[in-house]
């Protein structure tokens, strides 16, 4: 079985939700007290033994790239004060990380973007974080459990799944499917449904931010039409392979914090505040 050694971070949206703040700064780089949302989904791969990232990323989002990058005279400056140790863990990740980039020169829909970072991939099963989603838990990272379940199904692609209330299913892709033998988390999926009504939903367990994906997702998207607003969904895609039996749903531990809104974003500060008692 190849070993999972590449994740995927689609960050090439504008961000308008967070308008004014990202008309320069990319939204990755909006930080949870001091640390940027792209940080915590690569230290979250590094946990689950990945090493290289690819960022399909576009040209106005080159601070992501600065921020993995040595700073000579930042570094410098503090050597040898209490501020020393505060890039302590990015520079971790830089020295043990690769990093590679390719530009989505359209906004043509997640499944677009994933298609776009084929170059960089290769042929090989492959993550995908979307830093939107900040996933938090006391044990294992939600990425570290997944590709754990992949390598029961190497032949599958495994989404993360969670509970919504009924109410938000128009904001999701939604999942029907049934249990695995044995198994209180995690569903064979037969159908897949990208933001329904309420009325329409199957279930109301929604899709997040979290992918283990099989190079075959590659030709599926290859296979997938533009939705209604011209966007190659991975939703969509999925479905081709869902057909075949070659997705898995798995409900994850841990608690996510959907940093893609405001509201989310405050809360996840909050959190992460009260947590290392700052309030």
């Amino acid at each position: 079985m190849t070993k999972i050694s590449k994740c995927l971070f689609p960050v090439a949206g504008y961000g308008t939700r967070f308008l004014p703040a990202t008309k320069a700064i990319p939204k990755e780089m909006l930080p949870i007290l001091t640390k940027p949302l792209i940080q915590y989904g690569v230290e979250e791969a590094m946990s689950a033994g990945i090493n290289t990232m690819v960022m399909v990323t576009s040209q106005y989002k080159q601070a992501i790239k600065h921020h993995f990058e040595a700073h000579v005279e930042i570094e410098s400056s503090i050597q040898g004060t209490a501020k020393a140790s505060l890039l302590d863990e990015v520079n971790y990740a830089i020295k043990h990380c690769e990093f590679g980039y390719i530009e989505q020169a359209q906004m043509l829909g997640l499944g677009h973007a994933i298609y776009t970072g084929q170059v960089l991939i290769g042929d090989e099963p492959f993550a995908v974080i979307l830093p939107d989603d900040l996933c938090t838990n006391d044990g294992n990272s939600v990425l570290k459990q997944m590709i754990s379940l992949h390598t029961q199904y190497p032949d599958c692609c495994i989404v993360a799944i969670e509970e919504v209330p009924m109410a938000d299913v128009d904001k999701y892709g939604v999942i029907e499917g049934e249990l695995l033998a044995g198994s209180e988390d995690a569903y064979r999926v037969h159908a897949m449904v990208e933001k329904p009504s309420p009325m329409d939903a199957p279930t109301n367990l929604a899709i997040i931010g979290r992918y283990i994906l099989t190079t075959e997702i590659f030709d599926a998207l290859e296979d997938t039409q533009p939705d209604k607003n011209g966007e190659i969904q991975i939703t969509d895609a999925l479905m081709l392979l869902a057909k075949q039996g070659k997705v898995i749903a798995y409900k994850f531990q841990g608690k996510r914090y959907d940093c893609g809104n405001v509201k989310g974003f405050v809360l996840a500060t909050n959190a992460f505040a009260h947590a290392q008692g700052m309030i």
